[in-house]
Formats: structure tokens, C-alpha cells, sequence
């Protein structure tokens, strides 16, 4: 029975070793994996670092666009202002020159009106003057071309006078308007109509 005390003895010794060799690799384990979990959380801890460096960069790129984008905002905001006051300043002397042009054309208008009704009335005034003495030259004509003769004769000659120039009155006045008027004739024409 010796001999089976020793082999029991050795397996037990073999387990004991087993055990201890079991614990070590645990140990070991533990260890190697605390320093891999230590590892990893040293990573984890230098990406979040670099992933919170990046966000910060990233937010202060962000706010510097946001930044530039409201000063460019800002000064399209106020030349769309200068551009708008401008074009309102444009609008009002734009206005106002079509009012004054409005008030010299009309005055110019008026100004010509009385001119022309001015000219009309002297046109008609010299052509009544010319048409009276044309009639006066006329009626002497006729009195220094008759012979002398006794009053009945005279009287006779005098109607027969007065109804042969009579005709003749209207055609010197149309030839007299004619030469006075010359080419202004229409236009005094229509002016007088007016």
C-alpha cells in the first residue's frame, strides 16, 4: 500500500501544481489583461483627448465662419441699404426734374400761345389795313379813270363802278394775305382758328 500513498501523493503534488500553475496563469492573466484594459483606457483617453481637441477645433473653424459670414452679412445688409437710398434718392431728382420740365414746357407752351394769338391779331390788323388800302386805291383808280360827265351819268357810272370792283375786292385780298403771310400763312391760319 506503500506504493499507492506516494502515487497519491504525487498526484496531489501535481494538482497542488496544477493549482498553482492554474493561479499563476490567472494572475498572469489578470495582470496582462489589466494592463491591456490600462492600455486601452490609455488609448481611449488620448482619442477622447483628440477627438475633444478636434470638436474644439472644428467649433472654433465654426465660429469663425459663422463669425466672418454675419460681417459679410452685415456689410451686404448696409450696401443693399446704400443701394436702396440711393436708388430712392435717384427716384425723387428723377421726379422732380420731370416736374420742372412739366412746368417750363407748359409755360413754354402758354408763352407760345400768347405769341402766336399776338402775331395773329397783327396779321390780322395789317391785312385789314392793307384790304382798306387797296379798296381807297382801288376806288380812286375807278374815279380818276371815268370821264367827266353830268351828275346823271355820273351816278350811273358810279354803281356800275361800285358792282365791277366789288369782285375784285375779295381776289386783292387773298393775293395781299398771300404776300404778307408768305409760307406762315397755314400755320397764322390755323393759330387764328384756334
Amino acid at each position: 500500500m506503500a506504493t499507492r500513498k506516494t502515487k497519491k501523493s504525487e498526484m496531489a503534488q501535481a494538482a497542488d501544481h496544477l493549482a498553482n500553475a492554474a493561479q499563476e496563469v490567472g494572475t498572469a492573466m489578470s495582470h496582462k489583461l489589466k494592463a491591456v484594459g490600462d492600455a486601452v483606457a490609455v488609448g481611449m483617453g488620448r482619442a477622447k483627448k483628440n477627438v475633444i481637441k478636434q470638436r474644439n477645433r472644428a467649433r472654433r473653424s465654426l465660429s469663425g465662419l459663422v463669425k466672418k459670414a454675419e460681417v459679410q452679412m452685415k456689410k451686404a445688409q448696409a450696401q443693399l441699404k446704400k443701394a436702396g437710398e440711393s436708388a430712392r434718392r435717384s427716384v425723387l431728382a428723377a421726379e422732380k426734374k420731370l416736374e420742372a420740365t412739366r412746368r417750363s414746357t407748359t409755360t413754354k407752351l402758354t408763352a407760345l400761345e400768347a405769341s402766336a394769338e399776338r402775331k395773329a391779331k397783327a396779321m390780322q390788323k395789317a391785312i385789314e389795313k392793307e384790304a382798306a388800302t387797296l379798296k381807297k386805291t382801288a376806288t380812286a383808280k375807278v374815279k380818276a379813270a371815268a370821264p367827266k360827265r353830268p351828275a346823271a351819268t355820273k351816278a350811273a357810272t358810279k354803281k356800275a363802278a361800285t358792282k365791277k370792283a366789288a369782285p375784285k375786292k375779295p381776289v386783292a385780298k387773298k393775293s395781299t394775305l398771300k404776300k404778307a403771310l408768305g409760307k406762315k400763312a397755314p400755320a397764322a391760319a390755323k393759330t387764328a382758328s384756334a
